[in-house]
């Protein structure tokens, strides 16, 4: 039954929340309805059987105590009033995403207006993003902290304030009006980003990936699409999701553990994804300069269409890294180059940058750091130094497979 919820969880969470801050404008309020729902269903379904609609089921119950805790509160009566005119013409969920009341934006879709409330231009992006990690996605303040390279204190604060900015300032639950959207579509875009990145590389727990939050991105990625067909970032970013995409299969083996791209079988690739996502790309980099989501996407095409490992062009992918940077000179960012470049010019060129970072500390407990060092370090045949920077990673890392996956590596160092 713990299995059932914790499925449950995973794949309603974003929906149920989504629909308890539109009916009761709450955020915290929301938050604990649904964890309540969630800790209510291990014992009714043990006893009842799980639901033929586990999200109806759960969203109906965290809406009921919703309601409850408003009654009781003298402060509720104004919110009763809004949700009774709320929920005049609320249909019933149905576990898809899309059975909500639209809005004069025509998006029938709970989650992303969530997304572009989130994203208003009033709050601070970093907060956007992890506010909306944290009540889309169910993503835990110390998961969001990590991704951001912040402590969860820090973090925790963040999205509180986040909170109060929202209600004190009256912000709308909707998608903005067509001409209000390009202020929002950089946060929009940088939330599904992440929340695909989580579910590829899972940043906590025992497995690598998280397929459902992987599904919900390329989702949500496509209705943005859709809402903004003549943006080439919004195209670019769906190009990128779907290239990505069309590897996890084969990422992960048979244990769950990863599999390097070198050893992925690109025969169990998804040629279908990767075609799309090709023509996107195509189709967005003829609308001018490229962004960093078509420059991205751009970088995962070359591994995509490469037949073998050994026909990667890892000399164009280096000179695609050197133009993200200068339009993104996020460390991390920096840290792919520096791999790209050591494949591309060899691992010595690669370590060097990666020192340069080292030496800069903006990535000291960033378990990639050590790690794309010792993968350099094991390919210059350095054996002992890479034996010592996986040991680095090991103590750093948060999820068991890349744990796993790590050691391995070190084992073969000797």
């Amino acid at each position: 039954m713990e299995r059932a919820v914790a499925d449950a969880f995973r794949r309603e969470w974003g929906q149920v929340v989504a629909t308890l801050i539109r009916v009761t404008g709450d955020w915290d309020l929301a938050e604990e309805c649904a964890q309540d729902a969630f800790a209510g269903a291990l014992d009714r379904w043990r006893r009842d059987g799980v639901p033929r609609r586990p999200g109806a089921w759960l969203t109906t119950t965290a809406r009921n105590r919703a309601l409850d805790v408003l009654r009781r509160e003298a402060v509720g009566a104004a919110k009763l009033r809004e949700v009774a005119v709320l929920g005049r013409d609320e249909p019933s969920y149905d576990g898809t995403g899309s059975a909500n009341s639209p809005d004069d934006s025509g998006v029938h879709d709970d989650r992303l207006r969530l997304i572009f409330t989130c994203c208003h231009p009033a709050l601070p992006v970093e907060a956007r993003v992890a506010l909306t990690l944290r009540t889309l996605a169910g993503l835990t303040t110390a998961e969001i902290a990590r991704a951001f390279l912040v402590s969860e204190t820090t973090m925790a604060a963040r999205l509180t304030r986040a909170k109060h900015k929202i209600r004190n300032a009256g912000i709308p639950y909707r998608v903005p009006p067509a001409h209000l959207l390009p202020e929002r579509t950089g946060g929009v875009l940088a939330v599904l980003y992440l929340l695909f990145n989580e579910g590829y590389a899972a940043t906590s727990g025992t497995e690598r990936l998280r397929a459902e939050l992987c599904a919900e991105a390329l989702r949500l990625a496509r209705l943005l699409a859709r809402l903004m067909p003549d943006e080439p970032e919004v195209l670019g970013l769906l190009a990128l999701l779907l290239l990505h995409d069309a590897r996890r299969a084969t990422r992960t083996d048979a244990a769950g553990d990863p599999v390097g791209l070198e050893d992925q079988d690109r025969a169990a690739w998804d040629r279908a994804a990767i075609d799309e996502g090709t023509a996107l790309l195509e189709t967005a980099l003829r609308r001018g300069r490229p962004g960093p989501y078509r420059i991205q996407a751009a970088i995962a095409a070359c591994h995509a269409t490469a037949v073998t490992a050994a026909e990667t062009d890892w000399a164009d992918i280096a000179a695609l890294y050197g133009e993200l940077v200068r339009q993104v000179p996020s460390p991390v960012i920096r840290l792919n180059r520096a791999f790209a470049v050591g494949m591309a010019r060899g691992p010595e060129a690669g370590l060097a940058l990666v020192a340069e970072l080292e030496r800069e500390g903006a990535l000291d407990g960033y378990h990639l750091l050590p790690a794309t060092r010792a993968d350099l370090l094991r390919r210059a045949g350095r054996r002992d130094e890479a034996a010592v920077a996986y040991g680095r990673a090991l103590g750093l890392v948060g999820n068991e497979a890349e744990r796993r996956f790590l050691r391995k590596r070190l084992a073969e160092c000797g």
